[in-house]
């Protein structure tokens, strides 16, 4: 989400705020190697709206929401899915390094083969009849999120020439209203694709492009079950993780 970083009210609000200084952190609308934002990149200068009460206060989000396995990719049909099962845990941090508590995080990402489920994905790559490839959970009083899915495949997506996107995971964060979203990836160590994926490289500052890189997780790896990995997600200040446009759909 290019200009934008977020502050946060007493009640855990999340609210955007221009800054102008955070282009380098964050991926511009315009970058040309992504081509589909050539086509839908603003042509005038951004215009701050500020968010009144009616933006604030509805429609709410909250434990309510979430459905018995929306935390568990794995569990959401009869069915085990294919690949290799995966934790995905970290905080929801302030640029303070305080956490943000009960703010819903929702994920979505590609099978173990590359696939998304939907229309529009129809490269020859199977489809899992028990993988949606959704999820969400809110995050607890200390700003800890947990949820358990599948190692995503890499996915060709015709942007160049031989062009495959890295492994990867969407990151939705909210606070308490639709309004207030901020959207990133989750990229996994070590993948070899990472020099030509113009998502990736849109973000200039090579240290924040590793912020988008989660951390492999040893200790908290379970024996024979699942691989772990550790992704904090900081809403603002030096330490911040990219955020992108949110129409972004690969």
């Amino acid at each position: 989400m290019t200009h934008e970083t977020v502050d946060r009210t007493d009640s855990g609000l999340l609210l955007p705020r221009y800054r102008p200084d955070d282009t380098d952190a964050h991926p511009s609308l315009l970058s040309p190697g992504y081509k589909s934002t050539v086509l839908r990149s603003p042509r005038q200068p951004l215009t701050y709206l500020p968010q009144r009460l009616t933006e604030v206060t509805g429609p709410l989000l909250g434990e309510g929401r979430l459905g018995e396995l929306d935390h568990d990719l794995t569990r959401q049909h009869d069915g085990e899915p294919l690949g290799q099962r995966i934790i995905v845990h970290g905080r929801v941090l302030d640029g303070d390094g305080r956490p943000v508590p009960h703010t819903l995080v929702e994920i979505w990402q590609a099978n173990a083969a590359g696939r998304y489920r939907h229309a529009v994905d129809n490269w020859p790559a199977p489809l899992d009849p028990n993988f949606d490839g959704v999820g969400r959970v809110l995050t607890d009083d200390r700003g800890r999120y947990r949820l358990v899915t599948v190692q995503p495949g890499a996915y060709p997506w015709k942007n160049h020439d031989n062009a495959w996107r890295p492994a990867h995971i969407h990151f939705s964060l909210f606070g308490r209203a639709f309004t207030q979203r901020l959207v990133t990836q989750m990229y996994f160590p070590g993948d070899p694709l990472f020099f030509q994926d113009p998502i990736f490289n849109s973000v200039r500052d090579p240290k924040a492009r590793e912020r988008m890189i989660a951390r492999y997780d040893h200790a908290t790896t379970q024996p024979e079950w699942a691989l772990a990995y550790e992704f904090d997600i900081v809403l603002r200040g030096r330490e911040s993780i990219p955020f992108e446009d949110e129409d972004d759909d690969e």
